[in-house]
C-alpha cells in the first residue's frame, strides 16, 4: 500500500507458515533474558556483555525449537512484571527497544501485537511523542486460566497501562465488548477491523467428497473443542443416519497434545469406529489448504471464548461451511458471513443435532459453501484488513502520514 513498516519480533525468532519478514530484525525482550531477569536481580544488574551472551541468537533458536504453550497459571508474576513496563524487572530491555527505535527515525504510530504489551506503551507515547496503538487478540482467555490472585492483579495493572494506548483494535465485536467492560476504555479508543487471510492457494474443491467428512482443524487439545467433536461424532455414528460419515482431526500436536490425543483415539476405538478417523497433525500450509478442500464441514467448539478464530476465515475462503457453538466470536462472524450454522447450545448434544441435518443435505452444504467463499473474498482477505488498520492508524495523526511502525 506504499507506506513504510517496520516488523519487530518479540521474545522468539517468529515460526511462521509465510515468508518471515523479520529474519534479519533484532528480537527485543529476548526470551531466555525476560525470563532470568524475573527470576534474578543478580542477572538483571549483570553487565552489558553477560546479556549478550545469554541473548545470543543460538540460544534462542534452540530455546524456540523446545518451546510447548506457556501456561498462564505459572507466569502471573512474570506477566505483571512485563505489564509494569518502565517499572518491571525487564526495564532494561524496554532502554534497549526505545533505543533501537530513535535509530530508525520518528513513526508516526507504533502498534502493539496484544494487550499483554500494555506495559511498552507509556514509555514509547512519551518519548517518542507517537500514538501507541494495541491490537486485542484473545487475552481474556489466557489471563482468566491464571490463578485467582494472578489473574485479578494482572487484570488490574492492564487496566492502569490500557490508559496509555490511543486505540485498540479488536477482531470481532464480541471481543472489542468484552475488553471494553475488562480494561474501562471508552468506547471512542474501541475499533473493530476482522482478521484477514492471503486467500492465494485456498479455494473451493471443483466437487466435494461423496461421503461426509466432518473437518477438525486447530490445535489438538480440550480447549478448542476436540473432545465436542470427538463426542458429537461418536453420537452421529450411533444414530447411523448419515450413512459413511468420517471425522478427520488436524492441526498443531506437540508433546503435551499427544496424551489427550491418545485419550480421544481410546474413546472412538471403544465404540468401534477408529477406522472411521484419520489424523493429520502438524500439515504444511499448502497440505492444510488441501486438508480444507477435502472436508464436507469444519467444526472447532473452542471453549477458550475466541476473539475471532482464524480457522473459520480458512474454512470459509476454501468454500467450507463451519458449524459452532452459540458463543464468544462465532455467532456474530456466521451471522455476517451466511458461511455455516451456529449450534442450538454449547454441548455435544447441540453441535450434534446441528451437524447431523447439514451434513444430510448436499444442496445446502453447496449453497452456504459458496456464501462462505463470497464471504471470505469481502470481509476476511489480508488486504481488506490492511486497508482498515492503515486508516485507523491516519486517523490518529497526520492524514498523509507514510511512515507505520
Amino acid at each position: 500500500m506504499g507506506h513504510d513498516t517496520l516488523m519487530m519480533p518479540l521474545y522468539l525468532p517468529l515460526t511462521l507458515e509465510d515468508e518471515d519478514a523479520t529474519e534479519d530484525a533484532p528480537i527485543f525482550y529476548n526470551g531466555i533474558k525476560v525470563y532470568l531477569e524475573q527470576k534474578s536481580s543478580a542477572f538483571r544488574n549483570a553487565p552489558k556483555f553477560v546479556h549478550e551472551l545469554v541473548g545470543a541468537r543460538r540460544f534462542l533458536d534452540w530455546a524456540s525449537g523446545k518451546a510447548a504453550k506457556t501456561r498462564a497459571d505459572e507466569v502471573g508474576d512474570l506477566a505483571i512484571s512485563m505489564l509494569l513496563g518502565e517499572d518491571g524487572n525487564q526495564a532494561r530491555e524496554l532502554d534497549e527497544l526505545i533505543a533501537f527505535l530513535r535509530e530508525q527515525g520518528q513513526p508516526d504510530v507504533v502498534c502493539l501485537s496484544n494487550a499483554m504489551l500494555l506495559g511498552l506503551a507509556r514509555r514509547i507515547r512519551t518519548e517518542l511523542n507517537v500514538p501507541v496503538v494495541c491490537m486485542l487478540q484473545g487475552e481474556h482467555a489466557y489471563i482468566e486460566s491464571m490463578s485467582p490472585d494472578s489473574r485479578e492483579a494482572v487484570w488490574k495493572v492492564m487496566r492502569e497501562r490500557a490508559q496509555d494506548a490511543d486505540l485498540f483494535v479488536a477482531p470481532s465485536r464480541y471481543f472489542a465488548d468484552l475488553m471494553n467492560v475488562r480494561l474501562r476504555v471508552p468506547e471512542s479508543k474501541l475499533k473493530v477491523v476482522h482478521n484477514g487471510i492471503d486467500l492465494e492457494g485456498y479455494s473451493p474443491a471443483v466437487s466435494r467428497p461423496p461421503t461426509p467428512v466432518l473437518g477438525y482443524f486447530a490445535r489438538m487439545c480440550r480447549d478448542k473443542g476436540l473432545d465436542l467433536v470427538v463426542d458429537a461424532f461418536l453420537k452421529l455414528k450411533t444414530r447411523n443416519q448419515i450413512e459413511g460419515l468420517k471425522l478427520w482431526i488436524g492441526g498443531g500436536c506437540g508433546p503435551g497434545d499427544e496424551p489427550f490425543v491418545a485419550e480421544m483415539r481410546d474413546r472412538i476405538n471403544a465404540k468401534g469406529w477408529i477406522s472411521d478417523v484419520e489424523y493429520y497433525p502438524n500439515l504444511s500450509k499448502k497440505d492444510k489448504q488441501e486438508f480444507y478442500r477435502r472436508i464436507s464441514v469444519l467444526s472447532v467448539p473452542s471453549s477458550e471464548g475466541e476473539a475471532f478464530g482464524l480457522y473459520l476465515a480458512e474454512a470459509m475462503a476454501s468454500g467450507t461451511p463451519v458449524v459452532q457453538p452459540a458463543h464468544s466470536a462465532f455467532p456474530e462472524l456466521i451471522e455476517l458471513t451466511g458461511g455455516g450454522v451456529v449450534a442450538d447450545g454449547t454441548d455435544a448434544d447441540a453441535l450434534a443435532a446441528a451437524l447431523e441435518p447439514l451434513l444430510m443435505d448436499r444442496k445446502r452444504l453447496d449453497a452456504l459453501g459458496k456464501s462462505a467463499r463470497r464471504a471470505a473474498e469481502e470481509h476476511f482477505t489480508v488486504h481488506a484488513m490492511a486497508v482498515k488498520v492503515a486508516e485507523a492508524f491516519e486517523e490518529l495523526g497526520r492524514p498523509d502520514a507514510a511512515g507505520l511502525a
